[in-house]
């Protein structure tokens, strides 16, 4: 009798958190369906809900300025919001994966080098192929991620403390900082590049075509499904090591996958978008603040909460400066930049 008198309400709470955090998901898909039709509306030309029906959905006519909308809706508004969606998820989720692979609650993609390995990857191309366009540089933005990626694991994965997420850190921190050196040495060297990496590094989901978004896409579809399966390890993982190994989680294995995820996710955001920093350090902060700390629901909020931010944020760079625009990257950082302030001293109020 005891021990159904313990076991009901148990069930009971958990029932309720369950469906609030449906609720939650649900409302969260609704604002980002909001968002996108604010986006499609919104830009130095504003267009009405019907008129953007019409560039959607309407046949093509003769009619001079009904064409020049669905111009705008087709070829401007759509992509840059299926882009800012796609980025923002891919960037949630990864800031997610990573604060719980390293167990460093203040850590961004940035940390495995992915962003440093991007810009690298550009800068150079630039320099030796004199590429311009984002389509070409597209595809070595990606592979310097990626690269970087499989660098800071590798020297993370050797040596003492090998898996540690610590030395994940700094090896991380080591391979960002000599990335950063050497890009910063080429674009100084070229004007070419050091105008390109200028433009590029201010991170924006605008003029890019759906033939650099499909791609992409792809990438981060793949690094989703990588994810999706290394989410209970991930729970077990931030019990620690050795209680994971004694759950039978094979350690090695998980933060492979679990690293290869962040890679696809923020090197495909990140060779599409530029850097966009802080994204992933909030929504994962928010998104644990409104689930606890079951990766298994934390990891799909902090992805809507992506797409949410920067969908809004690019919105509001679109408003504040009209007629010309601010990147999406630099409102991201605006707001980043004291969230992050906030969370040191609340730690370190925490800790006096």
């Amino acid at each position: 009798m005891g021990t159904i008198a313990v076991e009901r309400p148990a069930s009971k709470v958990t029932t309720q958190a369950r469906r609030r955090r449906v609720v939650g998901l649900a409302a969260l898909v609704l604002i980002l369906v909001a968002a996108g039709a604010v986006s499609l509306a919104v830009g130095a030309r504003a267009l009405s809900p019907g008129e953007v029906w019409h560039g959607l959905f309407a046949a093509p006519e003769s009619d001079q300025r009904l064409t020049e909308i669905r111009l705008i809706v087709e070829t401007v508004r759509v992509p840059r919001t299926v882009l800012a969606i796609v980025a923002g998820v891919a960037l949630g989720v990864g800031g997610a994966l990573i604060q719980g692979y390293t167990r460093n609650p203040i850590a961004d993609t940035g940390l495995l080098g992915v962003n440093s390995g991007a810009s690298f990857a550009v800068v150079t191309v630039i320099a030796v192929f004199g590429l311009s366009d984002p389509f070409q540089y597209l595809w070595f933005a990606f592979l310097g991620a990626a690269v970087a990626g499989v660098v800071v694991f590798g020297l993370a994965s050797i040596g003492r403390g090998a898996g540690n997420p610590l030395t994940l850190a700094l090896a991380g921190q080591g391979v960002t900082v000599f990335l950063a050196a050497m890009t910063t040495a080429i674009a100084l060297s070229d004007q070419k590049s050091l105008n390109a990496l200028r433009f590029w590094n201010a991170g924006s989901v605008a003029g890019v075509g759906f033939g650099v978004i499909w791609p992409v896409t792809g990438f981060i579809a793949a690094g989703l499904v990588l994810a999706l399966i290394t989410l209970p390890a991930l729970n077990l993982l931030n019990l620690g090591d050795d209680v994971a190994r004694g759950l039978g989680v094979n350690i090695a294995l998980s933060r492979t996958i679990g690293i290869t995820a962040i890679t696809l996710l923020a090197g495909a955001a990140t060779a599409a978008c530029g850097p966009i920093a802080f994204l992933g350090l909030m929504v994962a902060h928010v998104a644990r603040y409104l689930t606890g700390p079951d990766y298994r629901w934390l990891v799909p909020y902090a992805g809507l909460l992506g797409a949410i931010v920067l969908l809004v944020c690019d919105i509001v760079g679109r408003l504040v400066v009209r007629p010309s625009e601010l990147d999406a990257g630099v409102v991201v950082a605006l707001l980043g930049a004291p969230f992050f302030a906030a969370l040191v001293w609340r730690g370190k109020f925490k800790n006096a």
